[in-house]
């Protein structure tokens, strides 16, 4: 794997925590430049990305790391947990999105299930994914593009509770299901989402209300 951030204090601290927990921490970069280089020699399964880099941001860097390394995911690890940060890194193509405060344990978790495929993000920013979604389902009704991906009733109810807040495990306690059984519904949805112009998860809660 590898991550990037321009701070090298920060840098190297999440690089010798992740290597602590077993992950194999091939590179490291600074900027768009120096991770498009990197990311091309190495192919690393999992990038872990800053949103602010010496020589752009983070949407940029995931998406040319993406051009030479098109199997890589990308996790953000950001300070900021700002609307428009989240939604580029998303159309970029990053799987996932945690603020700097999450735990060493949390951020393992999110690396792991990163390399699985599976969409992790900080509790409340997938709300922002979902009505990203919303609008494109909206914008598309009666267009002659193709339609958005049709979500099941489970699945759009799970959804609800994501995109207020709540993690997988206050989900499942909710509808009486598994944690494993909520996490699944959240992939499929994620999956589902991607399809389409990879700006996908958080509009469609928007756009349907699922929000309320």
């Amino acid at each position: 794997m590898m991550v990037v951030d321009d701070h090298p204090i920060w840098r190297d601290a999440v690089a010798r925590d992740l290597a602590d927990d077993g992950f194999d921490v091939v590179a490291t970069a600074d900027g768009v430049a120096s991770a498009k280089r990197r990311a091309a020699v190495v192919r690393p399964d999992v990038v872990v990305m800053d949103m602010r880099l010496a020589d752009g941001d983070g949407a940029q860097a995931t998406a040319e790391v993406l051009t030479v390394s098109p199997s890589s995911r990308v996790l953000v690890l950001s300070a900021s947990d700002e609307r428009d940060d989240v939604l580029e890194a998303v159309k970029a193509g990053a799987l996932g999105y945690l603020v700097k405060s999450a735990s060493k344990q949390e951020l393992a978790e999110a690396v792991r299930a990163t390399a699985a495929g599976r969409a992790v993000f900080t509790p409340g920013l997938a709300g922002l994914v979902l009505g990203e979604y919303r609008r494109i389902a909206r914008d598309s009704a009666g267009s002659a593009e193709p339609a958005v991906p049709t979500l099941t009733e489970r699945e759009t109810e799970v959804l609800r509770y994501v995109a207020k807040g709540l993690t997988a495990k206050q989900i499942a306690s909710r509808l009486s299901l598994s944690h494993r059984t909520v996490e699944n519904h959240v992939q499929a949805t994620f999956r589902k989402l991607q399809v389409g112009n990879r700006v996908e998860l958080a509009r469609y809660a928007i756009e349907h209300g699922l929000d309320e």
